[in-house]
């Protein structure tokens, strides 16, 4: 075991990479190699273990106030500070639109993307030493769509849906366990619909980037920005490769 501190660790730390590369035609269909790629990441948890959650991904939104964040005031501070907020959640879906994500629309991010809708994702994959990054808007998801989620959940989980007021204080962790035992009373032998304060989020992107590591640090980026549409009305996109 190391005698040095973390502190003292954090400038010698070092990281060869070179698992991977990307050709500069590698995005011409990007949401085709976000599922390769994803797909890669699944398949690596299968095989080695040491990507646990591949689906994890940091959503960060826009906060306006002193303090940001709808426990502090969702309306914002009398200063107006803008803040970027981040936090990791779990990508649900990927469809024609763009990527899903689901939860109470109540909560900080809730309002923050209600409120801006500006928001970005970070998928980072460390053992595959690679990393995406989405940016765009976002929209709400169809109700229906919201409610077939929210039935294939785990019972345990629907009860905390409806048991937290997210994001919100607590006096305690008995005081939340207590709500969450209110809430499988009220739901006992019935079954637990969606609560109206719970969704889901859908980022459709307008800019996507793709970052392989290489040694000596001269890595891979591939950016894509949406352009428009093409002829068959499919997003068209435009790509670049960025300097490390």
């Amino acid at each position: 075991m190391s005698d040095r501190t973390p502190a003292d660790r954090l400038a010698a730390e070092r990281t060869n990479y070179g698992t991977g590369s990307l050709a500069d035609e590698a995005a011409n269909d990007p949401l085709a190699l976000f599922d390769a790629w994803m797909a890669e990441a699944f398949e690596r948890r299968e095989s080695h273990g040491d990507l646990a959650e591949p689906t994890a991904v940091v959503l960060s939104t826009i906060a306006v106030g002193t303090n940001g964040g709808a426990a502090d005031g969702a309306d914002g501070g009398a200063d107006g500070t803008i803040r970027p907020r981040s936090r990791t959640v779990l990508l649900k879906g990927r469809d024609e639109r763009g990527f899903v994500l689901y939860t109470n629309l109540d909560s900080d991010k809730g309002r923050e993307v209600d409120a801006n809708p500006s928001a970005s994702l970070l998928l980072p994959w460390y053992p595959l030493q690679r990393q995406v990054r989405i940016e765009g808007l976002v929209e709400p998801v169809d109700p229906a769509k919201a409610d077939a989620y929210f039935a294939s959940r785990p019972r345990g989980s629907q009860i905390s849906a409806w048991a937290s007021r997210q994001s919100r204080p607590v006096d305690s962790r008995a005081a939340l366990e207590a709500q969450y035992t209110a809430a499988q009373e009220r739901f006992e032998g019935a079954d637990v619909p969606r609560p109206p304060f719970w969704g889901g989020l859908r980022l459709v992107p307008d800019r996507i980037e793709f970052w392989q590591g290489r040694q000596n640090r001269l890595h891979d980026r591939i950016v894509v920005t949406r352009v428009g549409v093409d002829e068959q009305h499919d997003a068209a996109w435009e790509q670049h490769r960025l300097q490390p």
